[in-house]
């Protein structure tokens, strides 16, 4: 599709205009410049900060049921906007087209659900306390947190976005939103949905830039009550730090190394087919991507003629392939960043079992074979680190303790899978896995009403479900002496 230059990438108090700084945006699959946005720099932090800081007195006194009617205007806008949407997302961000069609209808159903949340604040405003001394009373106020800076990545744009905006919104805190410089398409065409949706000016504003020009000033302004941060744990350092100088809040959704286990009654193709989808949705993009499998060693040459079967039948192909089973990595550097991965296990001595090149078909365009690994040193970077490609490595264990041990053998505790045909087996093992959710014989579904997030240094607090409306929300008591 095609996209008109020089887009204004800024939308602050109620206005679009266009910055200073100039954002090249490529698609993925072509290599071919979609356009340019025009963002900002820390002098539109500063007007995007004050403008938010400026509506709050007001918003912040609204009803929870104006919030959540204005909330459900953005979830119909979105839906009114489906195909378009879809197609921005598949031309900006390179995947395809079916899992463009569900990072909409996630955004949707988020919007929908904080709608109802926001709506339900009313009855529990200034609600009782009982207490144990009657010479007094108590109540107890849920109050938004002040003004947010939301700092989202490129691998699933609107989607993350919408799981911190709804309920910040519905919270009645005001907002100053950064997308990703790869990725800023998407987020713009929501973001003209949002406008038109009835809020306030100053209420939710959007700079578009790098993360080094709009992500530091935003992260350090003292103005600013809580960042919530999507990305890397190296980015997320930096903005805790930032953060910390102004002693403000901070949630950060990091990354992940985790697991699907594979048990010895498992069913095989089901194995197979959620280790594809864990491993190679979104090209592996994804900080849940189950990339250490782990199967009973009576079942792993089963496993591995199965998978490497289902792996080289994949079909990778252009988002908008009507056939495309996986798309392309966003860009080169993460392209070039994967293959070096790969090179790296190989030298370590991992075993490739299938894929690691460029599909011989697709001469351009950022995309790669699934690959799958065995054999990898526990110590190596391939097993320990995150990827974030379309890269798994799969052993073998020899009981379910062990499969346990390994599993939660890492830094990060995200998220992790288990297949078995026995629900006693699979109860014992999720309740021993150090991960945020588990799913069980499921492949990664994730609902507006549970929560995301994990242990360990994949995330500090929880999106989504009333855990994510909490996080933008303070807590007063007020004691009054009878």
């Amino acid at each position: 599709m095609n996209f008109p230059t020089n887009l204004q990438g800024l939308f602050i108090d109620g206005q679009w205009s266009a910055g200073s700084e100039h954002l090249r945006v490529i698609n993925p699959a072509t290599e071919a410049l979609l356009t340019t946005v025009n963002g900002g720099d820390a002098r539109a932090v500063d007007q995007a900060v004050r403008a938010a800081t400026a509506a709050f007195s007001e918003w912040s006194k609204t009803t929870g049921a104006d919030r959540g009617a204005i909330l459900r205007k953005i979830a119909a806008g979105v839906q009114a906007a489906r195909e378009q949407l879809m197609n921005v997302q598949s031309s900006n961000n390179g995947k395809p087209l079916f899992e463009a069609a569900i990072d909409v209808d996630d955004v949707i159903a988020t919007f929908d659900y904080y709608a109802g949340l926001a709506e339900a604040l009313d009855a529990q405003q200034d609600n009782a306390v009982q207490l144990p001394n009657e010479d007094f009373s108590a109540r107890l106020r849920r109050e938004p947190c002040g003004v947010v800076g939301l700092i989202v990545p490129w691998n699933f744009p609107m989607v993350t976005t919408a799981w911190k905006l709804a309920p910040a919104l519905a919270a009645g805190c005001c907002v100053v939103l950064k997308p990703s410089e790869v990725t800023p398409l998407p987020e713009l065409q929501l973001a003209r949905i949002i406008a038109d949706a009835g809020l306030p000016k100053g209420v939710f504003n959007l700079v578009c830039g790098t993360g080094l020009v709009v992500g530091a000033p935003l992260s350090a302004d003292p103005r600013i009550a809580k960042i919530s941060f999507t990305g890397s744990n190296a980015v997320g350092v930096q903005v805790m730090q930032r953060a910390a100088e102004s002693v403000k809040g901070v949630s950060l959704e990091l990354g992940g190394k985790s697991s699907l286990l594979v048990l010895k009654d498992a069913d095989m193709e089901l194995a197979v087919e959620l280790a594809c989808g864990g491993g190679f949705f979104n090209a592996g993009q994804m900080c849940s991507a189950t990339s250490r499998v782990l199967v009973a060693d009576e079942r792993l040459d089963e496993f591995l003629v199965r998978l490497k079967t289902r792996a080289e039948a994949i079909r990778v192909a252009d988002p908008f392939d009507p056939n495309v089973e996986m798309g392309a990595l966003v860009n080169q550097a993460q392209y070039q960043r994967v293959l070096g991965h790969i090179d790296r296990g190989l030298s370590a001595g991992a075993r490739l079992l299938c894929g690691g090149n460029r599909p011989a078909d697709l001469s351009r365009g950022y995309f790669l074979q699934p690959t799958v690994f065995t054999d990898v040193p526990l110590d190596s970077a391939l097993w320990c680190e995150e990827i974030f490609g379309p890269v798994i490595c799969v052993r073998s264990f020899a009981a379910e303790a062990q499969a346990i041990a390994l599993a939660n053998d890492s830094q990060f505790g995200l998220v992790a899978s288990v297949v078995t045909r026995d629900a006693e087996t699979a109860d014992r093992v999720a309740n021993d896995l150090q991960a945020g959710l588990v799913w069980i014989n499921a492949p990664q579904v994730i609902f507006p009403q549970t929560a995301w997030g994990g242990y360990k240094q994949s995330s500090i607090g929880r999106e989504l479900g009333p855990w994510g409306l909490q996080a933008f929300q303070e807590i007063k008591h007020v004691i009054r002496a009878v």
